[in-house]
């Protein structure tokens, strides 16, 4: 599972757009699979993928705030699905396989970050369960279709907040110790990046290939549960309550945040490559310890082999779905 954690010299950079790097891209007869696409970067992404050609589907927690955000995109096809809750996973799945023989892309953009302390009807941390076990159960569904493409890409939106904390495996759904939302949240995208590692792996023999992003930070409806005090100390938003927009300090806009994950679905500089970490449109850095202080690059917890394979497992043990 060795990868191959450096920079390629991309050309592009924290500044650049989705519109920049899907230019010259073509998607025409490609399926794409955009979880969180009607809000934030998720739509632009979905934006980004239909100005290229693909034909989109969009799971939806909330259908109508759905469809009123891709009401000038008619040919996106919307269907409902929670991630919470797995039976409503498998249904989509079911959905897009009845309606296209191959996926080409999936983006699994969709989360939450730091909301209080709930659970899954499994009993399952809320953070865990949706920022990845939900999007680990969507994956493995739409597997056959994946495979069929022979050249299919996943991409899977994690973030610079895997510093906060890495994988507890003897406790990762807060049942023995007491519920910290950052941690929960660094834990979450810790996963996301690991289960990039790990699928790679899996489907690299297949045409499979996968990558993990930090997008940036972007003002979205994410930070909803963050209190006034934490979006002050944050530094993201002025006086005015305007975004505050600094690429190169990590602070982006939406078509900034998107640019990150639709290079890694489409750009023809990453062919034959996958499972790394990526970040501003290039493969990050990868930092020497899960200690350092430094906020760009990518820590060892979040692209160990070891770890994947093992959260791998346990994601199996969880959610009782393996790839076929």
């Amino acid at each position: 599972m060795l990868t191959q954690q450096s920079p390629i010299g991309s050309g592009f950079g924290a500044a650049s757009t989705v519109e920049e790097v899907i230019r010259g891209i073509d998607l025409t007869g490609k399926c794409a699979v955009v979880t969180g696409g009607y809000s934030g970067i998720g739509l632009e992404t979905v934006k980004a993928f239909r100005s290229a050609g693909a034909e989109v589907f969009v799971p939806a927690r909330d259908l109508a705030k759905a469809k009123a955000a891709l009401a000038g995109m008619p040919d996106v096809v919307l269907e409902p699905m929670d991630l919470l809750d797995p039976a409503s996973v498998d249904r989509f799945a079911q959905h897009v396989l009845k309606a296209t023989d191959t996926v080409d892309i999936v983006v699994n953009n969709a989360g939450v970050m730091a909301p209080p302390f709930s659970r899954d009807t499994r009993g399952y941390e809320s953070q865990f369960s949706a920022n990845h076990l939900g999007h680990f159960q969507l994956t493995c569904r739409l597997w056959p279709a994946l495979v069929r493409s022979r050249h299919a890409r996943v991409v899977a939106v994690s973030s610079y907040g895997h510093r906060r904390a890495g994988i507890d495996f003897h406790d990762p759904n807060f049942e023995h110790r007491e519920y910290d939302p950052w941690i929960a949240y660094g834990q979450s995208k810790t996963a996301n990046a690991l289960f990039a590692v790990a699928l790679d792996s899996i489907g690299k023999r297949s045409g499979v290939r996968a990558f993990s992003v930090h997008p940036g930070g972007i003002v979205t409806d994410l930070i909803r549960h963050m209190s006034k005090e934490e979006i002050d100390a944050s530094n993201i938003i002025d006086k005015d309550g305007a975004p505050i927009i600094e690429p190169e300090n990590n602070k982006k806009t939406p078509q900034q945040g998107a640019a990150t994950s639709v290079w890694c679905a489409t750009s023809p500089q990453l062919d034959g490559m996958g499972g790394v970490y990526c970040a501003d449109c290039e493969i990050a850095r990868a930092l020497p310890s899960d200690e350092s202080t430094e906020m760009h690059g990518v820590r060892p917890r979040a692209t160990d082999p070891v770890a994947a394979g093992r959260l791998w497992q346990l994601s199996e043990q969880l959610t009782s779905v393996r790839i076929d």
